[in-house]
């Protein structure tokens, strides 16, 4: 599900930014102690201000510009707060302070899918699979999700028909700020999964399956009723899900889900490849491509 705020999600910025005399910042552009913004990030700051008439109750910080490689071009982070709901965009800027611009900018000497497999932290995540398998598709997802639940019935349907030629991994992405009992829910999966790794796959399915039942205020009781079904010890993971490693863990998980720019639940990546949402097809297409890219050339016989 996406984040409360997408203020930036779904705009393609291709924009002039005015001198700054024409406009002024209603909130103060940096924080006491901070280290004073530049005029560049002063301008940004006042030029999206003005543009989506943000007031002085929402938050606006914009980093400090670094450089891209490309020359001329700057690229500028941006964070925007309104009360619990955040939100964070890259955005590039012209050395002249002239241009803003939203974009993916790739550089066509690398393999993109290969730096992001490279980021994810895959070592004690929760996975079904053989771990030669020839796709290995990771999802950060968050239990609360409805269109999460819609992508592990896909999974479900979908995954048999590959016969082991693709392996799952499951990484935690809670959204807190809409989701209240999501985090809950992914404290409960760790703790099932370091009591026994297979217990964590029934408990992933018996959440998903009884999404619509489950509550802020019943989920304590749904994840130990359903880490019981899935049998794990009772009493270890209530002390367990007391604990901060749990917990510590869930966020690492979050935390690896934002370096690889996941801002909405499900992200998917097959083999890198990223896919956001829940699409039977697409997801069909990315792991049958994947598995013809890995297939042995065929050999003509002489007769």
């Amino acid at each position: 599900m996406k984040t409360a705020l997408s203020l930036f999600a779904f705009l393609a910025l291709n924009l002039v930014v005015p001198e700054t005399h024409g406009q002024q910042s209603t909130a103060p552009a940096a924080t006491a102690g901070a280290a004073a913004a530049s005029p560049m990030q002063k301008n940004i700051e006042a030029y999206l201000r003005h543009l989506y008439a943000f007031g002085s109750d929402v938050k606006v910080s914009v980093a400090v510009p670094k450089e891209t490689g490309v020359e001329g071009i700057l690229e500028v982070g941006i964070k925007v707060i309104i009360g619990e709901s955040k939100e964070d965009a890259k955005l590039y800027v012209s050395k002249d302070g002239k241009f803003l611009f939203r974009g993916d900018m790739s550089d066509m000497t690398k393999d993109p899918l290969a730096e992001a497999r490279n980021l994810m932290q895959l070592k004690d995540a929760p996975s079904v699979g053989d771990a030669k398998a020839l796709v290995t598709l990771v999802e950060y997802s968050d239990f609360e999700c409805p269109v999460c639940k819609s992508l592990h019935d896909a999974l479900r349907g979908l995954l048999p028909k590959y016969g082991g030629k693709v392996r799952v991994v499951f990484k935690d992405f809670p959204i807190e700020q809409i989701h209240p009992w999501a985090r809950t829910a992914a404290i409960a999966g760790r703790c099932g999964y370091q009591q026994d790794p297979k217990a964590f796959w029934k408990m992933y399915d018996l959440i998903y399956d009884n999404q619509e039942i489950i509550s802020a205020a019943n989920a304590w009781t749904k994840m130990t009723d359903y880490a019981e079904q899935s049998g794990v010890n009772a009493e270890t993971f209530k002390t367990c899900m007391a604990s901060a490693e749990a917990g510590a863990a869930v966020d690492a998980s979050r935390a690896n889900g934002l370096q690889v720019e996941v801002n909405s639940t499900p992200t998917v990546f097959v083999n890198g490849r990223r896919m956001v949402g829940a699409d039977t097809r697409l997801l069909e297409q990315y792991i049958n491509y994947e598995l013809a890219q890995q297939q042995p050339p065929k050999t003509t016989e002489k007769k």
